[in-house]
């Protein structure tokens, strides 16, 4: 479902902002159907800045992973570390774009069992309290 473009400008602020919507949004290229995510302004293949922001479906596969052990601070503070680790990953869309995010459900302490390929769809993830809450996005398995 794609949307008009000066609904919102195409920066980082207002993809964070579809993501406190529950919305997983990306830019496609009106002149050559080039979708991107993260969003951008200007068309990578054709140099247009005619775009638009089109909803992803939220479906995709596992084309990568790590499994951490030792990641940022606030992964820290949230219970995550060499006892619990948890795993990052690339996801492929179905609408073609790869990006990094969370990976859940499946278990870290087992690589060995994930597969590359494995069906995943978005989750949208909230942690904090009033002005420090956050919408970060993951994929469960």
């Amino acid at each position: 479902m794609a949307e008009q473009t000066a609904a919102r400008p195409f920066t980082a602020a207002a993809f964070n902002l579809y993501l406190k919507e529950n919305k997983l949004m990306g830019s496609r290229c009106t002149g050559c159907g080039a979708v991107y995510l993260p969003p951008r302004a200007i068309c990578p293949a054709c140099q247009s800045n005619i775009l638009e922001w089109v909803e992803m479906s939220g479906k995709a596969v596992l084309a990568g992973f790590t499994v951490i052990a030792s990641g940022p601070t606030f992964m820290i503070k949230a219970g995550y570390g060499r006892d619990n680790p948890y795993i990052s990953g690339i996801v492929e869309l179905a609408e073609g774009p790869r990006m990094s995010a969370r990976i859940l459900g499946l278990d870290p302490r087992a690589p060995e069992s994930i597969r590359i390929g494995a069906p995943l769809t978005v989750e949208f993830l909230e942690q904090g309290e009033a002005e420090a809450r956050h919408t970060y996005l993951a994929f469960r398995s």
